[in-house]
């Protein structure tokens, strides 16, 4: 198994995560971002969508990071990321996709590159979009956590954790005041105290710079 990747990417650095809670032993293969190598052709043959991550199993390629995690539960169903009753399952995928669907579209690479480039944002502006975004997101899902759990959902890791990490560490590198969001820094302390998140974290990858 191997996975592409880019240190800095949040949808990579969740399907690291998934990888290391699980215990699946897999390859890496970087992919720079910043270079636009997610654009050349090599990569293209892989992922026709030029974004990361992708996941090369012996069955294909799968790439957007929800079906890559989906797929990694169903397959290694060992360390569940989606566990429980049936209610518990949606409150897990409903905070997963308050993330991964409401914020993170909006404040990805290629978002914020498109503001600068072509729409010619300057940077406070560009800054300021990014925070008004993850402000937004983060006042509701605090309000969606439940302070006497240790993890989003439930006292283990769940999906919900994989997807709010990686948008805490990028709140963080663009200023976002997290004592706003008590129950949510807890919960991002929680989760970098446990190896197979500290492991999957930005500056502990390879290619980081």
């Amino acid at each position: 198994m191997k996975l592409y990747s880019y240190f800095r990417s949040s949808a990579a650095y969740r399907v690291r995560i998934a990888l290391n809670l699980k215990g699946i032993k897999h390859d890496m293969q970087f992919v720079n971002l910043l270079k636009s190598e997610q654009l050349a052709q090599p990569y293209l043959d892989k992922n026709v969508q030029g974004l990361l991550p992708a996941l090369e199993t012996n069955e294909g390629i799968l790439a957007q990071s929800l079906a890559i995690l989906e797929w990694l539960d169903e397959s290694y169903p060992q360390t569940p990321l989606i566990y429980g009753s049936a209610w518990q399952k949606a409150q897990i995928r409903n905070i997963s996709y308050a993330i991964a669907c409401d914020i993170h579209p909006v404040n990805n690479l290629r978002v914020l590159k498109y503001l600068t480039n072509e729409l010619g944002v300057d940077e406070q502006a560009k800054t300021a979009w990014y925070k008004h975004w993850v402000e937004l997101g983060f006042e509701k899902i605090e309000l969606m956590l439940n302070e006497t759990n240790d993890f989003c959902v439930g006292e283990k890791p769940s999906l919900a954790d994989i997807c709010l990490v990686p948008q805490v560490f990028n709140a963080l590198r663009f200023n976002v005041d997290m004592a706003a969001y008590p129950k949510i820094a807890a919960i991002y302390a929680r989760c970098n105290a446990l190896p197979a998140f500290s492991d999957a974290a930005p500056q502990n990858q390879r290619d980081a710079v």
